[in-house]
């Protein structure tokens, strides 16, 4: 998905520059002197000392509308010169897709003191916090920005105005981030290079016998309800109803928090489906026996990346191993599609460990300046942390999907 690299994206090529506070970072590619923290001074910020050798990075926070075509050649010149942003949570289109379906949507913008942009943040503003833009459904976040990029993540936080910035899927090599970190978790993918045959020469044993499973079950259903089709990437309004529809059965069912009850969440649905780009979409795939459906799934696209983000089966279905019937056609498909590679997300769930051919990292954490405000959240974090690792943690997890859906 190579963009071109002609330099581009001042504020003065082609906008005019925002009114609003402006924060300046001093790092710089010199040397870093980092104090050791003790374990009396854990509860503190981090205190960085920079060398500076270069001019500092001012950050300044805008609209989404502000971000016109010179901003977003140069969004696109970024992530194409940074391999860990291949995702379509990194695609200035996902982030429109947001700000027109949500209040508080901002992007933290940095320059160099010629107006050069080394760096954009997109957040959302909730309240007193602010979170990446997308949050919480976002599986991957943080700053497009080039690999060795100047990028100072206090500076960008204190520029968006908010006194916290809470991150849930962080991705890898973020610079200044390591200080505020208090997790990780995997996020495994699916090489799908050469669609089946090249996933099958990657895939795990576990992997090839579910997919073998796939193939079996997908014949015994073609014989009891007819044809067996696979509709790998349609744009139907009233399908992708449909998946939300049985996403909110299935968080009712499992007690999991209800994503679709915030009606913004389900705006944001319809508008990726409806967001057709050159290297950006939303994909909406299904598979159906006959005229019933028996599987959907709605993800976003970015080049040769797609992200599963939706999956949901009919309930009749359900000893078919729809789910897997599903990716399998997709897999297949692949090659058509042009896609190389599929992010399951964060988690080891059964289906992702045994389909998975990889996986990186995302990272949790927040970044709080104020002392104060930073010593309560570590406290708070440790006191969760000690109930989740508690006797009564499965308990307590039990008690509280059991009152979800009571309440749903």
């Amino acid at each position: 998905m190579a963009q071109p690299t002609t330099r581009s994206g001042d504020f003065r090529a082609g906008a005019t520059r925002p009114s609003g506070p402006l924060f300046i970072a001093s790092q710089c590619s010199g040397r870093v002197k980092i104090r050791p923290v003790t374990r009396a001074q854990e509860d503190e910020p981090p205190d960085v000392t920079l060398a500076s050798g270069r001019s500092p990075i001012l950050y300044r926070a805008v609209e989404m509308s502000a971000i016109g075509p010179a901003e977003r050649q140069r969004w696109h010149e970024l992530r194409a010169s940074n391999p860990a942003l291949d995702s379509p949570y990194f695609h200035p289109e996902f982030v429109a897709a947001v700000a027109a379906t949500r209040s508080g949507v901002r992007v933290v913008v940095g320059e160099d003191a010629a107006g050069a942009i080394e760096s954009f943040l997109p957040i959302q503003i909730d309240g007193r916090t602010c979170h990446p833009a997308g949050f919480p459904a976002a599986d991957f976040q943080g700053p497009v920005c080039a690999p060795a990029a100047r990028f100072d993540l206090v500076s960008a936080v204190q520029a968006a105005g908010a006194p916290t910035y809470e991150f849930d899927h962080l991705r890898e090599g973020v610079p200044g981030a390591e200080s505020w970190l208090s997790g990780s978790q995997p996020s495994p993918y699916m090489d799908v290079t050469g669609g089946l045959d090249g996933y099958l020469s990657r895939a795990a044993k576990s992997g090839k016998d579910k997919a073998s499973e796939a193939r079996r079950l997908t014949n015994k259903a073609e014989r009891e309800y007819g044809e067996v089709r696979i509709e790998a990437d349609i744009s139907d309004a009233s399908l992708l109803d449909t998946v939300i529809e049985l996403k909110r059965d299935q968080y009712t069912t499992t007690g999991a928090r209800d994503y679709f009850a915030d009606a913004r969440h389900i705006a944001l649905m319809h508008r990726l489906l409806d967001t057709r780009s050159d290297d950006f979409a939303g994909m909406l795939s299904a598979v159906y026996a006959g005229p019933q459906l028996v599987a959907a799934h709605f993800g976003i696209r970015a080049g040769a990346v797609l992200h599963w983000w939706f999956p949901v089966y009919a309930p009749d279905f359900s000893r078919y191993s729809p789910g897997w019937m599903l990716l399998r056609a997709v897999i297949s498909a692949a090659p058509e599609l042009g896609l190389e590679r599929i992010d399951l997300g964060r988690g080891m769930d059964d289906y992702k460990r045994r389909a998975m051919t990889g996986q990186q990292t995302v990272l949790q954490g927040a970044v709080i300046p104020n002392p104060l405000r930073h010593r309560v959240a570590r406290a708070r974090a440790r006191a969760i942390d000690a109930v989740k690792s508690s006797p009564l943690a499965p308990t307590l997890r039990k008690a509280v999907r059991a009152s979800r859906r009571r309440s749903s």
